[in-house]
């Protein structure tokens, strides 16, 4: 079994983000395949209560997590599958989140798996007592994943 890996977290007034890094004992294609599957989020992650909607390039999705009762409303803004995928919800320059989730195709049949959230704007600092500590969520959310697609597919 991998070790888990810690998330790392930079704040600034204006500017948030948190990183999480994994290595996945399994090809790109095995992880690609659970991270754009909306239905079946919720089985293998614990961080993810639902999601409605496609997860394809243009699509707003609409997500529930268990630390929150709010509906988060993401939109699929940049796809390339197999590799990354972004998904960015709010209105700059007020506030806006961005999700970026990458994939990197290791020479030993291995990804490295990438998950980075950045928060941006003006509205930041007035509402950053509000927000969850994510790196906590990313190191389960990390984990989930890796757990998942190794017991699915394991290297190919």
């Amino acid at each position: 079994m991998t070790a888990r890996s810690e998330a790392t977290q930079t704040s600034s007034t204006f500017r948030s983000e948190c990183s999480i890094r994994c290595k996945i004992a399994a090809p790109p294609a095995g992880v690609w395949a659970l991270l754009t599957d909306a239905r079946g989020f919720p089985r293998w992650n614990s961080t993810v209560t639902s999601i409605d909607g496609d997860i394809a390039l243009g699509n707003k999705l609409a997500l529930r997590v268990p630390a929150s009762e709010r509906t988060f409303t993401p939109k699929v803004v940049e796809l390339v599958p197999e590799r990354r995928m972004v998904w960015a919800d709010g209105m700059a320059p007020m506030f806006k989140g961005t999700r970026t989730f990458t994939l990197e195709a290791q020479a030993d049949g291995t990804t490295l798996f990438t998950m980075t959230e950045v928060f941006t704007g003006m509205m930041l600092p007035m509402i950053r007592g509000s927000l969850p500590d994510f790196g906590p969520i990313f190191e389960k959310y990390a984990d989930d994943l890796r757990c998942e697609a190794e017991r699915a597919g394991g290297r190919s």
